[in-house]
């Protein structure tokens, strides 16, 4: 599995069995894009096919597919979608079809999984001619970090997954909050672009679009506003440029320090509210879950995003949540109505699955 973003490369092997075996997750500085790659196939071993995470499908890619010379063209046209999160991902494609010509390419799509989202969850109440012209709807991210939540949720609470009812809470450097009803996507935090919806490390999450074009009518160029609400917001811009790092800033809010507490209290404030509404959005939910690098290891902001939802049923069990390790728990206080569950991102055995599926077709 592939996983090339705008700073890293993840890269894993995994087998029949979703064994992962070679493992690598870095930040290339220096060297090349091939050279990196190139390290990695040295000790990987033979390999049936190679699956590629892509953030945005857009709204022709709605389920994973083989590349061939006509797929790569359209795939090229989904850039300016998201342009921090595909072109890395495309050019790891190109690379790895260059280094291993007879060896399958399969791209899955994080926007697929919200494919199913019915017009009322992915309208945008905007002029009909742009809507048609421009494709422009709320889209959905995290799909493949979902998918692999409700197959897991659904185990750990000894349901059958269609009968599940969630709220997923994907929080790492980018978050969102999913509702999924029947293993679907019902409702879900980011949009057309993966900035709608929560505070996130540098990107801005929610803000009042007008606010957007007022800057823009004083002169703020494009790429200005675009490298700001990408870059240089979020809890990076709540702390004051401190950092947007989940962990140093609970660090700096433990020692008083009055920016860092300010990030994560709004960070926290939009994320309960996310919840509560991803929870009207199914009529109720089953169970809480929490998953990706924040989600996984910050038992401060689980307890902090839970608090003050005892009224629809969410209760954990502090213990509980304090020695959360590396298995996927259930974190409730017993007798809970609605469970919370903290389970382990495996994006990469969603890709597997997939390239499988896909292959076998």
């Amino acid at each position: 599995m592939v996983n090339a973003g705008s700073t890293s490369l993840k890269l894993r092997v995994v087998d029949g069995e979703d064994r992962i075996g070679e493992t690598v997750d870095s930040n290339p500085v220096g060297d090349s894009l091939e050279e990196d790659l190139d390290r990695f196939l040295a000790s990987a071993g033979p390999l049936d096919a190679v699956g590629h995470r892509i953030v945005h499908g857009g709204p022709r890619f709605t389920r994973p597919v083989v590349v061939d010379a006509g797929v790569r063209t359209q795939l090229d046209e989904m850039n300016d979608l998201a342009p921090l999160h595909n072109p890395p991902a495309l050019a790891a494609l190109d690379a790895l079809r260059r280094l291993l010509p007879q060896v399958p390419a399969v791209t899955c799509f994080d926007t697929a999984f919200h494919s199913s989202l019915k017009p009322a969850a992915s309208r945008y109440a905007l002029p009909t001619a742009w809507v048609e012209n421009w494709h422009l709807r709320r889209y959905g991210f995290h799909g493949l970090s979902c998918t692999w939540s409700v197959g897991r949720a659904a185990e750990l609470l000894e349901r059958p997954a269609g009968s599940v009812r969630l709220v997923i809470c994907h929080l790492g450097g980018g978050a969102s909050v999913t509702a999924t009803a029947g293993g679907r996507s019902v409702d879900t935090t980011m949009g057309f672009t993966p900035t709608e919806g929560l505070v996130m490390a540098t990107r801005s999450g929610d803000v009042d679009p007008a606010a957007i074009a007022w800057l823009a009518a004083r002169g703020v160029a494009p790429n200005e506003l675009t490298d700001g609400l990408e870059l240089r917001s979020g809890l990076l811009a709540l702390s004051g440029g401190l950092t947007g790092d989940m962990r140093d800033l609970l660090r700096y809010r433990q020692r008083g320090d009055q920016e860092a507490t300010l990030a994560v209290d709004v960070y926290v404030h939009r994320l309960r509210a996310k919840i509560a509404a991803m929870t009207a959005a199914t009529d109720g939910t089953d169970a809480v879950v929490f998953t990706a690098g924040v989600g996984e290891n910050e038992s401060e902001i689980r307890a902090d995003a839970c608090q003050h939802l005892e009224w629809m049923g969410v209760s954990l069990d502090a213990k509980a949540n304090r020695a959360v390790g590396s298995d996927d728990v259930d974190i409730s206080e017993v007798g809970a109505r609605v469970r919370t569950l903290v389970i382990h991102a495996r994006e990469e055995l969603v890709v597997a699955a997939e390239c499988r599926a896909v292959l076998n077709s």
